[in-house]
């Protein structure tokens, strides 16, 4: 009799924990009932994104040794490195270098692990075209910096983050 006493003691507990759980979520779900929606318009206004927002891959040709980490790295071996080898010197000479972004999964782990830090990931977010090749980017589409959303006098920025509210409103 013991032994069905404690069972049911402990499925007494477990029924708590989750109608307390089930309360916690209902007070959330609340709790977002009278925010107003926020409609940002966009070619005319757009987000500041975040420091550690990870978006299009830049690419400095000339510090590229053409050692294919980048390749290496990429969960589905994404870069296109072409090299030619220069037997006089016995070093690799790089000839083109491209990144197909309809395919690439923003992981940055080609930006991480490169030797020479020639990647590194800009803030621009705007990869969409109407036709997919268009995101088939070779080492001069990459090697265009996009311009900074704060420095665009046209844009109007809109801070998501509390720490940029803060700093306007010191």
């Amino acid at each position: 009799m013991f032994p069905m006493v404690t069972e049911f003691m402990n499925y007494g507990q477990q029924t708590i924990r989750a109608a307390r759980y089930i309360g916690q979520g209902f007070v959330i779900t609340l709790s977002h009932v009278n925010r107003l929606p926020v409609t940002i318009q966009y070619p005319y206004e757009k987000l500041i994104t975040s420091e550690r927002f990870r978006g299009r891959i830049h690419f400095e040709f000339d510090k590229c040794i053409a050692c294919e980490v980048c390749v290496r790295v990429c969960p589905i071996d994404l870069p296109v490195v072409d090299w030619k080898l220069e037997t006089d010197i016995r070093k690799k000479r790089l000839l083109n270098y491209s990144i197909d972004f309809g395919i690439c999964i923003f992981c940055g782990n080609c930006v991480e692990y490169c030797p020479t830090n020639c990647l590194s990931m800009t803030e621009e977010y705007e990869l969409s075209t109407y036709n997919r090749h268009e995101l088939n980017y070779n080492q001069i589409a990459l090697g265009r910096l996009p311009v900074s959303i704060i420095d665009d006098y046209t844009i109007r920025t809109i801070s998501n983050s509390p720490q940029i509210k803060n700093e306007k409103n010191p």
